[in-house]
Formats: C-alpha cells, sequence, structure tokens
C-alpha cells in the first residue's frame, strides 16, 4: 500500500466535508459588508452605563415624588387603598432601582411603568369613589 492511501490527510480531502454549518464557515468574503457604525463615526444614544445611571436616577426621584405624594394625601384622607397604591408604587420603584442597578434596564422601565400606572390609576379609582 502506498502512503498517500493510509494517511488520515488524504481520506479526509477525499471526500466533502458536509459537518460545517454556516455559522463555523466564518464570513464570506464575497458578501457585502454589513451596515453598521462606520469607524471614527460616534454612537447614537445613551450608553449602557448611561442608561442605568438615568433610570437609577428616574426611579429614585418617582420614589421620592410617590413618598411626598403619600404624605400629602395622608394628611388629607386616611384612605388605606391610598396607603396601599403608594406604598405599592414605592415598592416597584425601589424594584426599578435596584433592577437599574444589577443591569436590567429595560426590565426596570417596564417596572417603573407599571409602578406609575397602578398608582395613578388606583388614585384614580378611590378619586372616584368619594
Amino acid at each position: 500500500m502506498s502512503e498517500a492511501n493510509t494517511s488520515p490527510d488524504a481520506s479526509v480531502a477525499a471526500r466533502p466535508d458536509t459537518t460545517l454549518d454556516a455559522a463555523d464557515a466564518g464570513p464570506d468574503p464575497d458578501a457585502a459588508p454589513e451596515a453598521g457604525p462606520e469607524e471614527g463615526a460616534e454612537r447614537e444614544g445613551l450608553t449602557p452605563r448611561q442608561a442605568r445611571r438615568v433610570r437609577i436616577v428616574l426611579s429614585a426621584l418617582i420614589m421620592l415624588a410617590a413618598a411626598a405624594v403619600l404624605a400629602l394625601r395622608l394628611g388629607s384622607t386616611h384612605s388605606m387603598l391610598t396607603v396601599g397604591f403608594y406604598g405599592m408604587a414605592l415598592i416597584l420603584s425601589g424594584s426599578a432601582l435596584v433592577l437599574s442597578k444589577q443591569g436590567r434596564t429595560r426590565v426596570a422601565t417596564a417596572v417603573l411603568g407599571l409602578g406609575v400606572a397602578v398608582a395613578l390609576a388606583g388614585e384614580w379609582a378611590v378619586a372616584s369613589m368619594r
């Protein structure tokens, strides 16, 4: 037998390799380049760190506003529903603050929006019952 027939490289080269996926093949040199930011171009929007900071500050401000409105509402009415709604808004604002610190800014935005919406809807519902 000749050495070319017994070498493992020769047998692999003789048959086509069908086990490569498109992801394993690497970039296609003939393909058009992907549309992306060019070198030297500035990035639009906020960086992830800036987005976290904005949401943290926004959560803290909404938390302070909810606490202030709760104190004012308790001075004028002693409804447990008011305490419950604003307490829930405080809890959800705090949760959004923690989520923002952990980098979950989209989830934090949804939680913060939910907290504000629940507090406003609850306040409207309590006011309409009177």
